[in-house]
């Protein structure tokens, strides 16, 4: 069985940094693409950035420039460094691995961005 576990999440005021950690335990070998999602209240889940076994990334137009994603294949890890918070990124962010076409989702951490 699998499971994603993610940590880093907080308050943090606007301007502000925050870095998620994902990782994942259990019979997972080879993680095609591991990636951030976020549910805002009343919103529905969007992708942030994801990262592929090539190291190819890709992410919202709402976020470049400021979160930054990498990973660790050796430790099953995905990382999201969050820079220059705006109250519009306050959410709930999950991570999600993606490995012989099974997507896994961790259980969420809140991220609030809040003066």
């Amino acid at each position: 069985q699998v499971q994603l576990v993610e940590s880093g999440g907080g308050s943090v005021q606007p301007g502000g940094s925050l870095r998620l950690s994902c990782v994942a335990s259990g019979n997972i070998f080879i993680i095609n693409v591991m990636g951030w999602y976020r549910q805002a209240p009343g919103k529905q889940r969007e992708l942030v950035a994801t990262s592929t076994s090539e190291e190819t990334t890709n992410y919202a137009d709402s976020v470049k420039g400021r979160f930054a994603i990498s990973r660790d294949n050796a430790k099953n890890t995905v990382y999201l460094q969050m820079n220059s918070l705006k109250p519009d990124d306050t959410a709930v962010y999950y991570c999600s691995f993606y490995s012989r076409g099974i997507a896994y989702w961790g259980q969420g951490t809140q991220v609030t961005v809040s003066s």
